[in-house]
């Protein structure tokens, strides 16, 4: 019964219909597209199925004259530098030692007082939700210059949607985020992941596989989980991981794992593949945190909940 009453469409949208300011971000996209929706509508990759790829999207300059117009990509170094400039390529960019030592201590420090006094949400014990708003430190971290990379990635205005922290390694399974954090048109969101001490073989790190954001992007459809006008589907995400192993698996990509050192920071496309190795040794901490972006040009929303995102 539980189950179903989460399947059903009706029971979101009700509560979406107190939530007016942090959704109305979509009803312009709407109202351009010829979408009738309201602002409390479900939404999925369905409702777009009919229009051209990019409907609706303003031209942005080419990436790297993006990147050159702004003040933070060029206050970095060269090797983060060439990094971004490869991004649309390779769908992801490193940027070593982008936070300082000290910064990383006084947000550790920060997120162990919020634990502690019970400021943040304690349920999955290892991974803290949108710390970002109790913290004005974690905050910081993730606007200003990061930001603003990520805006000239993405050629949009962003906005900060989501963080986590993380104590030990998430350990999931490769997936590409455009299922949880969807836009349309597709593409309109970035992460940026960042080391908070250094990440060894044995305590989860970070996998990916460059270039795999080439690959279609797989939403409901491509795992016969759509649901109907009134229930969302009823696969268990198992079966969406089985689906992206299969497809990087027939792509032949070959995986990579991230050894950070303590302040660099790995920013991904909305569509890489990426997941989080075995934590091998339950001694060690994996002390991170992730940023998620949406743009501000894109429907920003929830492909497998078909929820619109609460932004602000």
């Amino acid at each position: 019964m539980l189950s179903f009453l989460r399947r059903l469409k009706l029971s979101y949208s009700v509560y979406n219909a107190f939530q007016r300011r942090r959704l109305a971000h979509n009803l312009p996209l709407y109202q351009r597209l010829g979408l009738n929706k309201q602002y409390f509508s479900p939404i999925s990759s369905r409702d777009f199925a009919h229009l051209a790829p990019n409907a609706g999207l303003p031209l942005a300059p080419p990436v790297a004259e993006r990147l050159a117009a702004s003040p933070a990509f060029r206050a970095l170094p060269a090797a983060s530098q060439v990094s971004l400039l490869a991004f649309e390529d390779q769908g992801f960019a490193i940027l070593p030692g982008f936070l300082a030592a000290d910064t990383v201590d006084a947000i550790n420090t920060e997120l162990a007082h919020l634990i502690a006094a019970k400021k943040v949400d304690l349920r999955y014990r290892n991974k803290f939700m949108f710390a970002f708003r109790q913290s004005e430190r974690i905050r910081q971290a993730g606007e200003g210059a990061l930001r603003s990379v990520v805006a000239a990635l993405l050629g949009h205005e962003t906005t900060l949607f989501q963080s986590i922290n993380f104590l030990t390694g998430s350990q999931q399974r490769t997936h590409s985020d455009s299922i949880h954090m969807s836009t349309f048109p597709l593409g309109g969101m970035a992460a940026a992941w960042v080391a908070l001490e250094d990440i060894t073989p044995d305590n989860g790190p970070l996998h990916y596989y460059p270039g795999s954001h080439k690959l279609p992007y797989y939403l409901n459809a491509d795992y016969a989980n759509e649901g109907t006008t009134w229930l969302t589907g009823d696969k268990e995400y198992t079966e969406y991981e089985a689906t992206i192993a299969q497809k990087i698996n027939e792509a032949g990509i070959e995986k990579q794992i991230f050894l950070a050192r303590k302040g660099d920071v790995f920013i991904w496309h909305a569509n890489l593949m990426h997941g989080g190795e075995p934590h091998r040794d339950p001694a060690q901490t994996r002390l991170s945190m992730v940023f998620h972006y949406f743009s501000r040009a894109h429907i920003c929303y929830h492909e497998i909940t078909q929820r619109p995102a609460l932004l602000g």
